[in-house]
């Protein structure tokens, strides 16, 4: 065992790991924290370690290099090249400035009553049912029809949207078979098509945007005499469509999965539904929707676990991150009263999750009323971890309500 730990290379990790990787973080966080991979590329699992990389100016976010490796000149490399997550000031301030214009406090106000009327209506069907597979009967609708909505996007198309999510961030592994990135190009080809007709659509008729939707701020909205380009609207409303679709079906189906392995904390949570707030920042802290994160050293940096180099490609563990015990007491154990809760669920430094309130929101009213309404939720099945080491999340979580 200790052997095989000292040998571990993210790039090489297969499905035990990716089934639950937390006893290979536990040791690499205590054992080795600054973990060289065979590529030369380091994997760090503390908090304090990842906290300074998010935080530090030097750390660069530009993948235009490694993903050309990777990738490539393909829509994939297109993408991830010109979305606002992989890349740096002074292009990272402007495009997050436009965005950020979508995610005012009063839009949000404009979509919480919107998400509560969404989330009544598919607690109205899951009770019909009464069992369900949570991922696609609600976990997936949820985001679907909240994403759907900020971008405009035509209910026939509703349904490709999370196909088109999982295979561009699926491309996003460490370990990337030659068919899951023909799958993401193609799912950016598609959806890049279907965002141009939109947003073409939408510069024709820009009085009939309803009231919360977000696609008007992102086209008309200016910085410093700065709008976004068409290809930057159509992969930052990619990014938008990744960033609060896939995480947020993830946040609901890692949530419940939690309660129906800690009975206690479920009971705690019927008993106290105020309790709401807290659980869900510990259900972000104990099953990240994002386990891995990623930052080139543009200049030596001291960590307090070491020192990296200039150049070093750097993988940050958030799922290990989140279960430090110097940061969390019985980091193991479920807890949604813990305060405070210093998770990196989000990132933090200018990268940290634009979506982050939103999130929050979509969380505390899907969960706080899903519990609330089904005191007796139970597991139905065997569940299906999702195949990725990047993202986690279930692909399938059989359950009955009644």
């Amino acid at each position: 065992m200790l052997t095989d730990m000292e040998h571990f290379d993210l790039n090489a990790i297969g499905r035990d790991f990716i089934a639950d990787p937390h006893p290979t973080l536990h040791w690499l966080r205590a054992n080795s924290p600054v973990h060289r991979n065979a590529d030369g590329s380091v994997y760090l699992t503390r908090h304090a370690d990842c906290l300074k990389v998010y935080q530090s100016r030097d750390m660069l976010s530009d993948k235009t290099e490694e993903f050309g490796k990777k990738f490539g000149q393909c829509p994939l490399h297109t993408h991830h090249t010109t979305s606002l997550i992989f890349n740096d000031p002074p292009y990272h301030t402007v495009v997050r400035k436009l965005i950020a214009g979508a995610f005012t406090p009063r839009k949000l106000a404009e979509m919480e009553k919107r998400i509560e009327g969404i989330v009544d209506r598919l607690l109205d069907q899951v009770e019909e049912k009464g069992e369900l597979d949570l991922i696609p009967d609600f976990g997936m609708i949820l985001p679907t029809e909240i994403i759907s909505f900020m971008l405009g996007i035509p209910e026939d198309y509703r349904t490709m949207l999370r196909g088109f999510s999982l295979a561009i961030l699926g491309a996003l592994d460490p370990v990337v078979p030659r068919d899951r990135i023909e799958a993401g190009n193609a799912a950016v080809t598609e959806f890049s098509e279907i965002l141009t007709d939109l947003i073409d659509h939408r510069r024709r008729n820009p009085d009939g945007a309803a009231q919360g939707e977000v696609l008007d701020a992102l086209i008309f909205g200016e910085h410093d005499g700065r709008r976004l380009t068409q290809e930057e609207l159509v992969q930052n409303c990619i990014f938008l469509l990744n960033a609060g679709h896939e995480t947020t079906t993830s946040l609901v189906g890692n949530s419940v999965a939690i309660l129906l392995d800690n009975p206690d904390q479920h009971r705690m949570l019927l008993e106290d539904p105020d309790l709401i707030t807290t659980a869900v920042e510990e259900f972000l802290r104990v099953q990240s929707p994002l386990q891995i994160g990623n930052r080139l050293a543009g200049e030596d940096i001291a960590l307090p676990s070491g020192t990296i180099p200039k150049g070093t490609y750097i993988h940050t563990s958030i799922g290990g991150a989140n279960r430090d015990p110097e940061v969390f007491v019985d980091p193991d154990r479920v807890d949604i009263t813990r305060k405070p809760n210093k998770h990196i669920a989000f990132i933090t430094g200018i990268h940290v999750c634009l979506g982050a309130s939103l999130a929050r929101v979509e969380g505390r009213i899907a969960l706080g009323r899903f519990v609330k309404r089904f005191p007796k939720l139970a597991a139905n099945g065997p569940a299906e971890i999702m195949p990725l080491a990047r993202f986690r999340g279930y692909s399938s979580l059989p359950v009955k309500v009644n």
